[in-house]
C-alpha cells in the first residue's frame, strides 16, 4: 500500500516479518557488511547489491541497510559537527522539513524507525513527489516545536521542498501550529533544500546523509524527540554490534 494513501504513517503489511526481532542479525551483519564496503570505495547501488544479495535481503530491508550504513570518514565528520541542544539557546534552527516530520510522524503511528551507525534515526517512508498530512502531523509539529521552545531557539526556519505536491499547501499547517504557541517559525519553499542547508552557516536539524556530510553544524532533531516522547516507538537498531553496544550521544 502506497504510504501517501493511509491515514497513518505506520507500518508496512509487510514490516513485522521483515524488521522483526528474528531478522536483527541477519540485518546488522549486512550493515557492517555495507560499511566495509564503503570503506573501500564501492558505489552505494553496487555496495547494496552485494550485501542484499548475500544476505537474502527484501527490496524494503536493502533499504534499511542502506539508510543506516555509512563509511568510518563520514562517520567521524557526522561526529565532529553535530551539536547538543545546549548550543541551541538563542540561535536559529533550519530544519530539513518532511525530513524531521515524517521521521517523527512514522515514530507516532507505529511504523519502523531505524537507528542508523551515525546515531540518527532515519524513517522507511517513501515520499518523493507528494505529502500528505496524516493523523499523526499536528501533534508531531507541537512536539519539535515544544521542544525547540524549551531549548531557547530564537527562531524555527522550516525548509519544505517546493517540487513536492501540497508544500505550499503545509506550509500553512506549520504556521497555523506555530501560532497558538507563539512559536517564532519561518516556512521557506525551496527548490533544492539539501543545498540550502549544507551551505547554511546555521545549526541544520536533519538526518539527511548528503547534508550530514557537507553541513557546518548539525543536531539530531528526530531521535531527541523520539527518544523524549514517543517512548514506544518501534526502533530498530541496526548498528553493527561494536556500535550497538557503544554509548549513544542522543
Amino acid at each position: 500500500m502506497d504510504v501517501v494513501s493511509r491515514s497513518h504513517r505506520g507500518p508496512d503489511p509487510e514490516d513485522a516479518k521483515l524488521f522483526g526481532p528474528h531478522t536483527w542479525a541477519d540485518l546488522r551483519k549486512a550493515t557492517s557488511d555495507l560499511c566495509w564496503l564503503l570503506d573501500r570505495g564501492y558505489a552505494i547501488r553496487s555496495a547494496v547489491e552485494l550485501v542484499g544479495n548475500r544476505y537474502s535481503l527484501a527490496r524494503r530491508q536493502r533499504l534499511a541497510v542502506s539508510r543506516c550504513a555509512c563509511s568510518t570518514g563520514a562517520l567521524q565528520r557526522r561526529q565532529c559537527h553535530r551539536v547538543q541542544p545546549q548550543a541551541l539557546g538563542g540561535q536559529e534552527l533550519w530544519l530539513d522539513g518532511f525530513n524531521v516530520l515524517i521521521a517523527v510522524e512514522a515514530a507516532l503511528g507505529g511504523g519502523v524507525v531505524l537507528h542508523g551507525c551515525d546515531d540518527c534515526y532515519r524513517d522507511l517512508a517513501n515520499i518523493y513527489a507528494r505529502y500528505r498530512e496524516v493523523e499523526e502531523t499536528r501533534t508531531a509539529l507541537r512536539l519539535i516545536g515544544d521542544l525547540a521552545a524549551g531549548w531557547g531557539v530564537r527562531e524555527c526556519h522550516w525548509l519544505l521542498d517546493r517540487p513536492v505536491s501540497n508544500s505550499g499547501r503545509f506550509q500553512r499547517v506549520i504556521l497555523e501550529t506555530a501560532i497558538p504557541a507563539s512559536w517564532p517559525w519561518q516556512v521557506e519553499l525551496v527548490f533544492n533544500p539539501d543545498k540550502v542547508l549544507a551551505e547554511s552557516e546555521q545549526i541544520v536539524a536533519t538526518s539527511d546523509s548528503v547534508i550530514l556530510d557537507r553541513c557546518n553544524r548539525w543536531i539530531n532533531l528526530a531521535r531527541l524527540v523520539i527518544d523524549g516522547s514517543v517512548p514506544n516507538a518501534n526502533v530498530v537498531d541496526l548498528r553493527p554490534s561494536s556500535n550497538a553496544q557503544a554509548e549513544g550521544l542522543g
